[in-house]
């Protein structure tokens, strides 16, 4: 099994795919003529998003993400944090922390995108050997 992609729920999904574009520099690989469907190629596992629409037609209810109350975060690994938070931020991001230095040696900051969802904008970790 392979972990494939992540899909967020949003009111528009053109909207949220420019966002992420803009802000972080993904490229676009797929939206649906519907426009209630999208990916973002990020690597090996794709960011997805859907419309909230779309999911109620399915008979989901999708909830309204809180960057106050996360109950998870999206990570995106950079080797400049600051320049990247400000990339977001021109984009539309808001700011939840502002860059620091945490004590395991990472850089971290956190902003949300337009949708309230909870984005970290870090620094690689080392971490430790194996052996």
């Amino acid at each position: 099994m392979i972990f494939r992609y992540s899909i967020l729920y949003v009111d528009d999904v053109a909207t949220a795919l420019d966002f992420y574009e803009r802000a972080l520099g993904f490229k676009r690989a797929f939206l649906h003529e519907s426009g209630d469907y999208g990916e973002l190629a990020t690597g090996e596992t794709k960011l997805a998003f859907s419309s909230k629409a779309l999911m109620r037609q399915l008979g989901k209810s999708p909830g309204t993400p809180d960057p106050e109350k996360p109950v998870f975060e999206l990570a995106f690994e950079t080797e400049d944090v600051a320049a990247a938070v400000k990339k977001a931020i021109a984009a539309g991001a808001t700011l939840v922390q502002e860059v620091r230095e945490e004590p395991w040696g990472q850089t971290t900051s956190y902003v949300s995108d337009p949708f309230g969802y909870l984005i970290e904008i870090c620094s690689p970790v080392q971490l430790p050997s194996a052996g």
